[in-house]
């Protein structure tokens, strides 16, 4: 196991010693099985001693429930500390990934995470415990029955000096093929997953545009490369052990014939060949099962290296030393972009280059481009979702790198291009922007986000249930939705990138009439592509290709933006040409 992970397995210290003891204690009851079968043959059997035959099977149901017990003892401690650690692991894990900026993210990729939050950790948890069962006991016991052995016959117990250093070799020699192997059996999962989760994803784009058989063919290939290489591997893991059958079944057969000699010779008794024999059948049966356990912790290893380079990745935004406080004043402009530009990691060129723009509080602003053109990430600069690579984002005139990250975005009020609901109540979704926030404030938030008959329709209102994703709503109520979870906030800035396009067009200009009334006065940044919903903004920036081509009011922007003036007739006079021919 990677070192720095030993961490979360602090609070499991005893288990870890008590699991393993009581395995060991076990497996000393058990290599006195042997023993007293001898003693039966030797002395009962021969002696025709029924009384000493009854008490030594008394012995041996004694050795067997101790053993029972011991057992179950251990596998609960070692279940309790595999179990604990996991949980502890995957919660450190799913708090890390929290805490990755949005750049982080985007290079892990979201299959890769879930991966190794599920599957990897259940790997982990399943090598640990099989560890903490076996990996004490099988050696002992081999050792253990080795010893016995030499105790009982010297020359006979030549046979297990011979046959256990040619077991370890030959589990050694798997293990040496298929361990760096099931990392890449991991790794061509992580693209399965991958592609699973792009095609469930985007079923309706797929089923659009015709492309069923194409994706079928592409996940076919990804999965018969999956399926070739855990075979490979599975293959050469399964030669494990019918090898180690067949050495020990030889080594059997040259222990009955050397010990057939010794007692025909008087050297040992019968019940003594019988012990060597047994001590065989146990050296036989904890060797595949420390065999199977190497295997499971192979898999446990590779999985936890995965686990913990994602627990190295510094993914969190930088936090300044001495955070800076911005509250709003008179004067100083809600937001202030100063000369900014941004690239993304292994993005080439620029996504935005030399951007200025101050909006005072209160004030509306339009942001409308061309796909591509940088307009969500104008608006993602502002809660600190990207950093910038040249120049500054100004709250309320201090740069948000100097800000408390969690006090700048609890101002900030922001609705992505996708609307996303998570499973629950109406009310309980509407909550995340204002966990305190009584039905009065749910309602106003409603209202504005032109929400409200949406809730009234519903039979249970606030407390109607919505499935994960919000699937049993349509679009348009899903976006109205997320617009009231970020009005219950009462953000002084309020960004809606692209949140009303599932909104007719009525829809859509009450709601900015409504944005219009808000008591509190927000800063609203309006990211669309349809001019009609940035047409009556206080001023309209208009971007082309991560530059700014023109900032102004509408009537302006009509007469001197080309860029402006391209989307604005695109979307208005064809319909007016048409209706004047008609």
């Amino acid at each position: 196991m990677e070192g720095s992970l030993w961490r979360y397995l602090k609070a499991y210290r005893v288990d870890c010693v008590m699991g393993p003891l009581c395995k060991l204690i076990e497996a000393t009851l058990e290599l006195f099985v042997p023993v007293v079968m001898a003693s039966i043959i030797d002395q009962g059997v021969r002696n025709s001693d029924t009384p000493y035959i009854w008490r030594m099977c008394g012995v041996l149901v004694l050795l067997g429930a101790a053993g029972l017990g011991f057992s179950i003892a251990g596998q609960f401690f070692s279940a309790r500390a595999a179990v604990g650690f996991s949980g502890k692991l995957r919660s450190a894990l799913f708090a890390h990934v929290q805490s990755f900026r949005y750049a982080a993210m985007d290079a892990q990729g979201a299959p890769t995470l879930i991966t190794r939050m599920t599957s990897d950790i259940n790997q982990v948890q399943s090598g640990l415990n099989m560890a903490l069962r076996l990996f004490l006991r099988s050696p002992f016991v081999v050792a253990g029955s080795v010893l016995a052995a030499f105790l009982i016959d010297v020359r006979s117990a030549i046979v297990f000096a011979v046959v256990v250093p040619l077991l370890c070799l030959v589990i050694a020699g798997v293990l040496w093929w298929t361990m760096p192997r099931y990392k890449q059996v991991q790794a061509a999962l992580d693209k399965v997953l991958g592609l699973t989760r792009e095609n469930l994803t985007g079923v309706r784009v797929i089923r659009a545009f015709g492309q069923e058989d194409a994706q079928v063919a592409r996940f076919a290939e990804r999965n018969e490369d999956l399926t070739a290489r855990q075979l490979r591997v599975g293959a050469v893991s399964a030669f494990m052990n019918p090898g180690t059958y067949v050495l020990l079944n030889l080594a059997a057969v040259a222990l009955i014939q050397q010990g057939a000699w010794r007692v025909e010779g008087g050297a040992i008794t019968q019940g003594q060949l019988v012990a060597l024999l047994g001590y065989m059948t146990q050296i036989s049966v904890e060797l595949i099962k420390l065999a199977n356990t190497i295997i499971l912790s192979s898999k446990a290893l590779a999985c936890a290296a995965r686990v913990e380079s994602v627990l190295r990745v510094d993914g969190a935004m930088p936090a300044p030393d001495s955070p800076v406080a911005a509250p709003a004043r008179a004067g100083v402009p809600a937001v202030e972009f100063r000369d900014v530009s941004i690239t993304y990691p292994g993005g080439g060129a620029s996504a935005l280059s030399g951007v200025n723009l101050s909006v005072p509080a209160g004030h509306t602003i339009g942001v409308i481009g061309g796909t591509g053109s940088g307009k969500s990430t104008l608006v993602n600069l502002i809660p600190r979702f990207y950093d910038v690579t040249e120049g500054a984002v100004l709250v309320n005139g201090v740069d948000v790198r100097q800000q408390d990250l969690e006090t700048l975005r609890a101002g900030i009020g922001v609705v992505p291009q996708k609307a996303v609901l998570f499973q629950g109540t109406i009310r309980e979704n509407l909550r995340w922007g204002n966990p305190a926030a009584d039905d009065a404030a749910l309602w106003a938030a409603l209202e504005a986000a032109q929400a409200a008959e949406v809730v009234r329709g519903k039979s249970g209102g606030l407390d109607e249930p919505v499935e994960q994703g919000g699937r049993n709503l349509s679009g348009g109520q899903r976006q109205r939705l997320t617009i009231a979870r970020a009005l219950v906030r009462r953000p002084s800035i309020l960004i809606l990138d692209d949140s009303a396009s599932a909104l007719d067009y009525a829809t859509d200009a009450a709601l900015r009439t409504a944005l219009r009334r808000l008591d509190w006065n927000p800063a609203v940044f309006i990211v669309s592509q349809r001019a009609a919903s940035v047409m009556h903004a206080d001023r309209i920036l208009v971007l082309d290709d991560g530059q700014v081509a023109d900032l102004g009011a509408h009537a302006e922007l009509l007469e001197r933006c080309s860029v402006y003036r391209e989307i604005y007739e695109s979307q208005f006079e064809p319909s007016r040409k048409g209706g004047e021919g008609a």
